[in-house]
């Protein structure tokens, strides 16, 4: 396992994720019925993005540093942006909060989240950042094993972020499988399933499966290059299965103003793959 977040923390792919991420936390907080968030590659939980990983790639300045760097009066980017300010309270931008962190701000009393970490150091860490918090469960495992063992949750309302590294070349594949364990244990769970965007026909293939499901499914595309080179990260995707009332007129307005400030050049998508 060579893929370590920390290269990428808070690049233009995170920003588009986290968005969204935050969006479907709201709409999840509407109800006063507790919820349950599933997050199947946490990672460490929280980025210090003055450590040597992120200094060699630079990447957060073209995503969360773009946007931090000029005055943002937007309702639906707000409660995100002022997540990430909070995480650094004097100022300056150092600290990128990971979905682990972004949710947990987000969780009320009520609810609950269960991370879930295959990297023995990265689950430490997650172990470390979150000890005793009664609200948060951690698991050693294998991704897809995870949507098997914690699914579906007591609450029956709730979340699952699923946000691998594509290290493998077969990750589209153990996506769709997993997912479709998933979906038979818990049919009315919300699935956000990101994916990045090299190849358009390996992403046609991929959103093709999730069509299968016939469950209502929404894509939300950030292309940051055209995707005319195979050979580099030109976009990243969001599907996201069973969504809320709204998202989708939430993300027609989100997708613009993420384009502009960002300098994505590539174009934003939204579109049903299956209309709920």
């Amino acid at each position: 396992m060579n893929y370590r977040h920390a290269y990428h923390a808070g690049n233009f792919a995170d920003v588009h994720k986290h968005a969204v991420l935050t969006l479907l936390l709201a709409h999840l907080r509407r109800k006063e019925t507790p919820f349950h968030v599933l997050d199947t590659h946490a990672g460490i939980g929280r980025y210090d993005l003055s450590g040597v990983e992120a200094g060699k790639t630079g990447e957060y300045a073209g995503g969360i540093g773009k946007l931090l760097a000029a005055p943002v009066d937007d309702p639906l980017l707000s409660p995100y942006l002022d997540l990430v300010r909070n995480d650094n309270a004097e100022g300056a931008l150092r600290f990128y909060p990971g979905s682990p962190c972004l949710t947990r701000a987000l969780l009320r009393e009520q609810d609950r989240m269960t991370l879930i970490e295959l990297h023995p150091e990265d689950a430490a860490t997650l172990r470390a950042l979150f000890q005793r918090d009664r609200q948060v469960t951690i698991r050693e495992e294998d991704a897809y094993q995870a949507l098997k063992a914690c699914l579906p949750p007591k609450e029956r309302r709730g979340l699952v972020l699923v946000d691998p590294p594509y290290e493998v070349t077969d990750e589209f594949q153990r996506m769709v499988k997993g997912l479709g364990e998933a979906l038979r244990r818990w049919p009315t769970g919300i699935y956000a399933l990101w994916y990045p965007i090299k190849s358009p026909n390996e992403v046609a293939r991929f959103t093709d499966e999730l069509v299968n499901f016939g469950k209502p499914c929404l894509a939300s595309e950030l292309m940051l290059h055209p995707a005319d080179d195979e050979s580099r990260l030109n976009g990243s995707g969001l599907a996201v299965i069973n969504p809320p009332w709204q998202l989708d007129e939430q993300l027609a307005a989100l997708l613009p103003s993420l384009e502009e400030r960002l300098g994505a050049r590539g174009g934003t998508h939204l579109r049903w793959l299956v209309n709920g």
